[in-house]
């Protein structure tokens, strides 16, 4: 007797996306697409999988751990890209010159990493990256900020639903300096796990990084302030004040283009990434019940850091995991059922005058038609409409319809009609 075949399973981590699940994809997909053409990115992308190289030149040996990575044929060590960071750096350094700066571009890759699924985190997701390359201005953080707030105003959600938590690394780092922490390289990672491990360990593991109880305490008092003004009190040297005054440039112009409500200062926001040199930030549901919708900053040392020039870039990146379980939770996902603009039906079932007429819309207009694909009652083939969500049904031989013209039903008001397919497709956008 053979073995019974067992069903394929779903790899852990992944999902599939059924045309329901499809459809609500697609919507954030085009809501991402449309805000970041609206500020003028553009799109790129690049292969799923590099040199693995690239990216433990970035991050270093120890994210190996994290990615789902091969030797191939050639003997090559290849890794499934995790984020897309690497990629447009290896871009960047490839045409540096060539490229007109600044410019601003956007990618929504498919990313892949391997660590433990759990909820708001996937080893497979799409992530929207958007990225200004070129210019060391606080403008450039000011113009992503905004980005990302219309974009999550134009998925529905309230400034009251969401907040964008700003910090500064520069500023992390010449305050480190005035209190003379003198590795601030092993600090950064401490810093960025604060919230999670508890005041003891957190203690524990500064120690470790020789930094002192004295320097322990002038930290927490800088990660706890809330205001601009608490900030300024505890700075004596100008360089923490420089960088405290990009963080007050970068409050007021969002504050003028009507963005006060959506950002916060939040100098918890350490992100764990050494590449970062700059304005640090990330995107938190105000309850923080969950992941980080986003997170970004300024990484101007990244492509020197790959063995091409220094080239000031900032940018961000958005997961669609969290993303929809935020919008879910909000009740902001559209209907995943399917929507079509015409149902072409027969009371004959002649199919080759369907398939005519069918043919001939296509032809001139971009509409959605769908169609009986086998002999049926006129009532099935209007089930068929009815759950295909179909705006109008035309009938290709009703008894009424002259010749050139035809029987058709709106289905969004119940209403009969009788016209040619120019006075139906005008009806369809007169809704």
């Amino acid at each position: 007797m053979s073995a019974k075949i067992q069903p394929p399973q779903l790899p852990k981590g992944t999902r599939d996306f059924y045309p329901e699940a499809e459809r609500i994809q697609q919507y954030i997909f085009d809501t991402w697409r449309q805000t970041a053409e609206s500020f003028a990115y553009e799109a790129y992308e690049g292969p799923m999988f590099e040199h693995l190289e690239l990216f433990t030149g970035k991050s270093g040996d120890e994210i190996v751990s994290q990615l789902y990575n091969f030797t191939d044929k050639g003997g090559r060590d290849i890794a499934l890209r995790p984020e897309m960071t690497p990629t447009l750096a290896r871009l960047v350094i490839q045409k540096g010159r060539e490229l007109r700066k600044p410019f601003k571009w956007y990618s929504m890759p498919r990313l892949f990493r391997y660590e433990k699924a759990q909820k708001g985190r996937l080893r497979e997701f799409f992530q929207l990256n958007m990225d200004i390359i070129g210019t060391d201005s606080i403008y450039a953080e000011a113009d992503l900020l905004a980005a990302i707030a219309s974009m999550l105003r134009k998925f529905g959600l309230k400034d009251e639903n969401f907040v964008i938590g700003v910090s500064s690394r520069k500023l992390l780092a010449t305050y480190l300096e005035e209190i003379g922490v003198t590795n601030p390289a092993l600090v950064y990672p401490v810093l960025d796990k604060r919230l999670k491990i508890g005041p003891e360990a957190f203690a524990k593991a500064l120690a470790e990084a020789n930094v002192s109880e004295e320097q322990v305490e002038k930290l927490d008092a800088l990660m706890n302030c809330k205001s601009i003004e608490d900030v300024e009190k505890l700075l004596t040297k100008d360089a923490a004040k420089n960088a405290l005054d990009e963080i007050k440039e970068l409050f007021e112009t969002l504050s003028a283009a009507g963005y006060k409500d959506c950002i916060a200062l939040d100098l918890s926001i350490v992100r764990g990434l050494a590449y970062y040199t700059g304005i640090v930030f990330e995107v938190f549901d105000r309850g923080k019940s969950m992941r980080a919708i986003a997170g970004g900053g300024r990484y101007d040392s990244l492509t020197e850091k790959l063995g091409g020039e220094r080239m000031p870039g900032v940018g961000f990146g958005m997961g669609d995991v969290v993303l929809a379980d935020l919008l879910r939770e909000y009740g902001l996902l559209p209907e995943p059922k399917q929507s079509i603009d015409f149902y072409v039906a027969s009371f004959t079932n002649d199919i080759k005058k369907i398939f005519s007429v069918a043919k001939e819309i296509r032809s001139i207009s971009s509409c959605s038609v769908s169609h009986p694909l086998s002999a049926l009652k006129m009532g099935k083939q209007m089930d068929q409409a009815n759950s295909q969500g179909a705006a109008i049904v035309i009938y290709v031989d009703g008894d009424k319809a002259s010749e050139g013209t035809f029987e058709y039903k709106d289905l969004r008001n119940g209403s009969m009609h009788i016209g040619s397919l120019e006075e139906i497709l005008n009806s369809l956008k007169q809704g």
